[in-house]
Order: C-alpha cells, then structure tokens, then sequence
C-alpha cells in the first residue's frame, strides 16, 4: 500500500483507469468552462468599464448561431458523459462468468466474509491476483457502504435486500476497507483491509488452518435442523409445500395469479415471511422464520437452494 501523499488512490482494479479517466475527463470539461466564463467576465468588465470608449447601441440582430451552438454543445457534452457513465455503470453491475461469490454481511461494527471454500474473515479480505471476484452483501442492522478506494468500488449495503458489486485486482499488496455510510457512534472503525495474493498463495491460504463448512453445507445442514425437508419433498404425493428443485431462476406462479421469478430476494422473503407470496395450488401454512435466522444463515440456506437448481438441470440433461 503506497503511503506516500497521491491525488487519487493508487489503480489496482480493472475498473480503476476507465473511473478515473470518466472522472479527468469531467475535470477538464468543469475547469475548460470555469476559465472560459471567468475570462469573459474579466474581458467585458475591462472593456466595457466606466469611461471606456465603447460602442454601447442595442441591435435588433438576433445571434441565431451563438444560440444554435450554446445549445447544441452543452447538449452533445451531456450524452457523451451520459453514455461514458451508463457503460461504466453496466460493466461494474455484470461481473464476468465465473467470478469468485465471496458473501458479505455488514454489521455495527465490522464486515463479516465467508468464502465459497468455507473460509471467514472479519474485517480482512484474501482475494487472488487476477480473478473477478463478486460480493453478494447484506446488513444485519443500519445502512452500510462497503467502499474500496484503490478499486473504485463503493455500493451501499442494506438491511434487508442484497446487493451485489465485483472487481477484479491488478495489483499485489494491501487496500483500504471503509464503511462509507454513517452507521452509529464507532463508525469510523468499521474499516478493514483487502489483500490481493498470488493464485497459488491464495489457495494456500485458504487451505491452511482449520477447514470450516462452505456456505453450501452449512446451508444443507440448516435446511436439515430447520425441518425444512419435512415439507419440501419434491416429487413426494404427500408434499405439504412447494418442491425447491429447479425452483431458483425460474417463473413461480402464486395464489392471486401473479407470477415471480424466484431469484435470491424471493427466497429470501419466502423463508421470512413465506404467507407475502404463496404459491398457487398450496396453503400458507409455513411458520415464518423472521427473527429465527441470521443473515449469515439465510444466505447459507439460499445457497443450498440454489444448489438444487443445478442438481435438478443437471439431472435432466441426457
């Protein structure tokens, strides 16, 4: 981590240069009409002074091309930042396929990672050199921002919803780890520190030590103690409640003829509070679990969901 005095944050992200560029490119544009308007300013109080020998008649000239052009400039200016700043938004909200989830969960006041490997940190992040690496977030409490300066990144992280943002770095070393939110009295603690590793070094770090539960079997474990096979037998006559194979992802139709698809916020809402969207053809006769579960867990539980999705598309392929 460079602790010399910088401008801006070192670059170690891909997103990095093309921020950056957005953002001198503003500056420039901010400070070519700054100097233009203050030099006009200067220019006409000087030669239109008191006393100055100036022709001062009014015209009846209408200045059409002066008007064409302090229209049509400013205009063209505002959709190349727009279409500049929409395409960096795009690319920053779409990692790339196969990009490493690491699950997030802000809370006053620290951040709490889990690896897909099972691996947990708080307040530290191990991320490989050069693999994009996506962070599903959620806060357990208040409104958090999960910020990284030297990747450009910031996203707020909210109570209740997930929220999802990626980056990919290019630089060895150590990186700052701010909460950007005001979230209560230790605020300015809830900070930490991202470390880029070599790909082999990664894997060795996530090899040492004592192995814990990947999300994947903790949520299958959870799934178990909560009972929630008691119910959710898929193919079974006796079935009580929707089956959950090949359910993430798809169309669900509900009782009052609307219908969602089921991605991780209905799940999410479906464990919680499973009476807001019940499914056609079944009773709301599920106990909600709000209040039961943790983030940590829900977020478990849905990666086990998830899971049976895949197991059932793979099951069906000939």
């Amino acid at each position: 981590m460079n602790t010399t005095f910088q401008l801006l944050p070192e670059q170690a992200s891909t997103h990095a240069p093309q921020v950056d560029l957005l953002y001198f490119f503003l500056l420039g544009v901010a400070m070519f009409f700054t100097m233009m308007i203050a030099f006009l300013i200067v220019f006409f109080a000087i030669k239109y002074r008191r006393g100055a020998t100036v022709d001062r008649t009014t015209t009846d000239h209408h200045a059409w091309a002066v008007e064409i052009i302090w229209m049509v400039v400013p205009l063209i200016l505002a959709g190349v930042i727009f279409a500049w700043g929409a395409q960096l938004y795009f690319d920053a909200n779409r990692p790339p396929a196969g990009a490493l989830e690491v699950q997030v969960v802000g809370k006053q006041w620290m951040w709490k990672f889990q690896h897909p490997e099972g691996k947990r940190e708080i307040n530290e992040l191990h991320v490989p050199l050069g693999q994009p690496v996506r962070l599903k977030m959620i806060s357990e409490d208040v409104i958090h921002s999960m910020f990284l300066p030297a990747f450009r990144v910031k996203r707020d992280v909210l109570p209740g919803t997930y929220s999802h943002t990626w980056f990919e770095a290019t630089r060895l070393g150590e990186y700052h780890l701010f909460c950007a939110e005001y979230c209560g009295t230790e605020h300015s603690r809830m900070k930490g520190r991202v470390i880029v590793m070599e790909p082999s070094d990664y894997q060795a770090w996530l090899s040492g030590g004592t192995p814990g539960e990947t999300p994947l079997e903790a949520g299958r474990r959870l799934f178990e103690e909560m009972r929630c096979s008691t119910c959710h037998r898929g193919g079974s006559p006796t079935s009580r409640c929707p089956p959950l194979e090949g359910v993430y992802g798809n169309p669900v139709k509900l009782e009052n003829g609307q219908t969602v698809v089921a991605d991780e916020e209905y799940l999410r809402e479906s464990i919680l509070r499973p009476a807001a969207k019940v499914v056609a053809g079944f009773r709301p006769i599920m106990p909600p679990f709000e209040g039961q579960l943790g983030e940590e867990g829900l977020m478990q539980i849905i990666t086990y969901i998830k899971s049976l999705a895949k197991q059932e598309r793979a099951g069906t392929e000939p």
